[in-house]
C-alpha cells in the first residue's frame, strides 16, 4: 500500500486547493523541488504531482517545475495536468517521468490512451475526478454526464497502470477520503485504483489497511501532510504494519 504525497504545482509553487478552485490557492512552499526531498527524505517511495495550470491551459505549464522536481528525487514521480497527446506523454516519460496521468484525454479521446498504452506498458495512468459521482475535466471546470465507474470500465483491458480517483468535493477540505465510491470503483475493475481527495487524518491512513481497501494501490496525501495533521512517519509505519495505532483511531471508524 502506498501513500503518494502530493505536489500541486501553480505558478511554480506548491499550493494546495479546496474543491478545486485555483482561487483558493494556499502556497505552502515555493520550491518544489525541495519539497519534493523533503518528502524523500521522511521515508515516501513514490511522489503524485499535478500541473494545475496545465490542466486548464491544456498543455504543460510548471514544466521548470517538473524538471527541478525530477533532478532533486530519486523517487518515481507521477504527474498529472495536461498532457493530451502522445507526444506530450513521450517527452515526459523521456525525461524520467515513472508514469503519467491523463484525465482529460480519457474522457475525450480514450483511443490516445489505448494507444499511449501500447507505446508506453506500465506508464500509463488514468485521472478520473468526479463531483456527485458524475466525470469532471478542464481542471475540473467542466462538467460530463459521463459516471465515474463507466468511465473506468472503458479501460479493461487496455493496459492502465492505475486509475486515480479524485473526489472534488473532498479535495483539499480535510473531510475524509470517500472510501464507499473509492472501494466501488475498486471492485468494479481490476485496474489498481489510487484513492485521492479528502485524505485528512490517521484514521484514513487505519482505513487503508482494513481488508476491503486493500484492493487499493495506495491513496494520495495533500494538505494533511502540510497542516501536520499527519504524522509522516508514524503514518507509514501503520501501512508497514510495524506500529498499531490508539485503539480510538479504530472507532474512529466504526
Amino acid at each position: 500500500m502506498i501513500l503518494f504525497p502530493a505536489i500541486d504545482l501553480k505558478d511554480g509553487q506548491c499550493v494546495r486547493l479546496k474543491l478545486g478552485e485555483m482561487s483558493s490557492a494556499t502556497v505552502y512552499n515555493d520550491d518544489p523541488a525541495a519539497q519534493a526531498k523533503a518528502f524523500e527524505d521522511q521515508g515516501f517511495e513514490w511522489l503524485h504531482v499535478v500541473d494545475l495550470n496545465g490542466a486548464f491551459a491544456g498543455g504543460s505549464v510548471n514544466g521548470v517545475a517538473v524538471e527541478a522536481i525530477l533532478g532533486a528525487t530519486k523517487n518515481p514521480v507521477q504527474l498529472g495536468g495536461g498532457i493530451r497527446s502522445l507526444a506530450h506523454i513521450e517527452t515526459w516519460l523521456a525525461k524520467g517521468l515513472a508514469r503519467v496521468i491523463l484525465g482529460t484525454v480519457a474522457v475525450k479521446n480514450p483511443d490516445l490512451v489505448r494507444e499511449a498504452c501500447r507505446l508506453f506498458p506500465g506508464r500509463i495512468a488514468v485521472g478520473i475526478d468526479a463531483r456527485g459521482g458524475k466525470v469532471a475535466v478542464e481542471g475540473w471546470a467542466e462538467a460530463s454526464t459521463l459516471g465515474a465507474v463507466d468511465l473506468a470500465r472503458k479501460f479493461e483491458g487496455a493496459g492502465v497502470a492505475a486509475i486515480v480517483y479524485t473526489d472534488i468535493d473532498r479535495d483539499g477540505v480535510l473531510a475524509g477520503i470517500n472510501w464507499e465510491a473509492t472501494i466501488e470503483m475498486a471492485e468494479a475493475v481490476s485496474i489498481p485504483v489510487i484513492a485521492s481527495g479528502g485524505l485528512a487524518s490517521l484514521a484514513d491512513i487505519v482505513r487503508m489497511t482494513m481488508p476491503d481497501a486493500k484492493r487499493l494501490e495506495g491513496a494520495i496525501a495533500g494538505r494533511a501532510l502540510y497542516d501536520g495533521r499527519i504524522d509522516p512517519a508514524e503514518a507509514l509505519a501503520i501501512l508497514r504494519g510495524d506500529y498499531k495505532p490508539a485503539p480510538a483511531l479504530f472507532e474512529e471508524l466504526q
